[in-house]
């Protein structure tokens, strides 16, 4: 039961325990496009598209057409109220569970459970839970343990940590029937060792062995397993500017640390849905600083994930883009879920530019791209505390 009125989930605030799972952004990352120490990198023009590389033989599992993706306080209460996974309306295609979480930051034993009575009162017992998983793949839905979060931090340092992981993850998947995985690695679970400065030959362990172990779950599950990743701006946009401690040290080691897993992973991932919020402003393709909140922060951070972009202002060290079916914009479901609310007219604005190059104010994006992946959103929990403004604007967008 909720007491009280909401407030938003926003870095420092401090709540109890499971209410401090939320995701956000702690507040030295926010601050990264005003306090980043080397200035000698100037960001480049438009990136030229590199080709990705050549496709795997086995395909990422295919999500729906402009799929819905929500994440769902699962195991853990806070403002926003419990929901259970058997009353998710029909309108959202991937549900993401909130979170699993490590037995310490360097073990790799990824543990997970449902959110205690105490506290969160009407919760289903397990078998309940368990068939509401079946309900939801028998109505063609997507349900995946979502790792990490804010306070899970997950540091595969050790080959003992990364076949801990596959190990704990795959018996999670096992006990609970679920379609696969989601990666929400935050705060310092991703940080690259000073001189790794090609994201296409990772050397830092940690990314290394998050690399190999998810690839060990896609060899486990074959075709159907569903793979998602939402990191940070911080982690990926911000990687066209500052490219982890830099080629003379000095910057932040996590900047961009996300690019090596996307990029060896392309071709296993299902969806890629960067977090559009609690973040300080990016530099887009056009040079200009992009601040979160409106329709231009989404159009410009996607825009760079579907042209490709010079890592750390290198042309000839280019992200290369990936497909339209393969992004979606992730956003917060309500002012009281994240900082950097966009509104459902924002929203609608994004889309269009995006899939139509209509309604695109000041950006310009590289193509337009009617296969756009979706929308995701933190969280389920939110938006139905918030009467389904996010779900109910999506499904009138792509009239379902």
């Amino acid at each position: 039961m909720r007491t009280g009125s909401p407030r938003p989930d926003r870095p420092g605030r401090i709540r109890r325990a499971a209410a401090r799972r939320r995701r956000a952004l702690p507040a030295a990352l926010a601050a990264i496009a005003t306090t980043a120490v080397l200035t000698a990198l100037a960001g480049t023009g438009p990136a030229h598209a590199a080709a990705a590389p050549a496709p795997s033989a086995a395909r990422p599992a295919a999500a729906s057409a402009h799929t819905l993706v929500g994440y769902l306080h699962a195991s853990f209460a806070n403002g926003s109220g419990y929901t259970r996974l058997a009353d998710v309306p029909d309108s959202w295609d991937l549900i993401d569970l909130a979170f699993g979480e490590p037995t310490s930051p360097t073990s790799g034993d990824i543990r997970f459970s449902l959110c205690p009575q105490s506290e969160c009162p009407g919760v289903e017992s397990e078998d309940e839970f368990k068939a509401a998983v079946k309900a939801k793949q028998a109505a063609g839905k997507k349900v995946l343990i979502s790792i990490g979060g804010q306070n899970g931090q997950v540091q595969l340092t050790t080959a003992a940590a990364r076949d801990a992981f596959v190990t704990s993850v795959g018996a999670l998947i096992d006990r609970y029937g679920l379609d696969g995985l989601d990666i929400d690695f935050e705060g310092h679970s991703l940080s690259l060792d000073d001189g790794d400065t090609d994201f296409t030959k990772p050397t830092t362990p940690s990314v290394v062995n998050l690399i190999a172990a998810v690839k060990s779950l896609k060899a486990k599950y074959g075709e159907k397993f569903t793979l998602t990743m939402a990191p940070e701006t911080f982690f990926v946009q911000l990687g066209h500017q500052y490219y982890g401690s830099g080629p003379w040290g000095g910057q932040d080691p996590r900047a961009g640390a996300y690019l090596p897993v996307i990029h060896a992973l392309r071709n296993d991932l299902t969806l890629l849905h960067v977090q559009d919020y609690n973040s300080g402003p990016i530099m887009g393709l056009d040079e200009q600083y992009h601040t979160m909140g409106s329709a231009d922060f989404p159009i410009a951070m996607t825009d760079m994930l579907l042209a490709g972009f010079p890592v750390a202002g290198n042309k000839d060290q280019v992200f290369p883009p990936l497909k339209p079916s393969q992004v979606a914009i992730g956003l917060p479901a309500s002012p009281n879920a994240g900082n950097g609310h966009t509104s459902t007219g924002d929203v609608t604005k994004a889309l269009n530019c995006l899939t139509k190059n209509t309604d695109c104010g000041g950006y310009t994006p590289h193509g337009a791209w009617p296969d756009l992946g979706g929308l995701m959103t933190w969280s389920i929990n939110w938006d139905r505390y918030n009467d389904w403004e996010f779900q109910k604007n999506f499904d009138a967008y792509f009239g379902r």
